[in-house]
């Protein structure tokens, strides 16, 4: 488990995920300082770690890296921690577009493919 410090490419994301889930890496999203932490079991476990160094509730989403996957579905919005009623998240995904594209644009800086 860690928050990224230095860009990460997809070869070792694939690495990562064969110690856990096979074929996928969860990660947690700051959308507003643009960090990506990454390579725990649960999502809340990088939410901690987020919010342990400085990092706001309403700025964390959750997601999911396929690192096989080489197209848009390599990133996935599904998280337990992104179902925030009180910010009109009503669901596991991330349902603002405009946050979509904040992730997406962050996670672009942060991972190599």
């Amino acid at each position: 488990m860690k928050i990224l410090s230095e860009a990460i490419a997809t070869d070792e994301l694939k690495q990562l995920a064969q110690n856990t889930f096979g074929d996928l890496i969860k990660a947690v999203v700051d959308v507003d300082r643009a960090l990506v932490a990454i390579d725990a079991e649960l999502h809340s476990d990088l939410e901690a770690l987020l919010l342990e160094n400085g990092s706001k509730q309403s700025s964390l989403w959750g997601i999911n890296f396929y690192p096989e996957i080489e197209d848009d579905d390599f990133l996935e919005f599904d998280s337990m921690i992104n179902m925030r009623p009180s910010q009109g998240n009503m669901s596991r995904g991330v349902d603002s577009e405009e946050i979509q594209k904040s992730i997406v644009e962050i996670v672009n800086r942060w991972v190599k493919r």
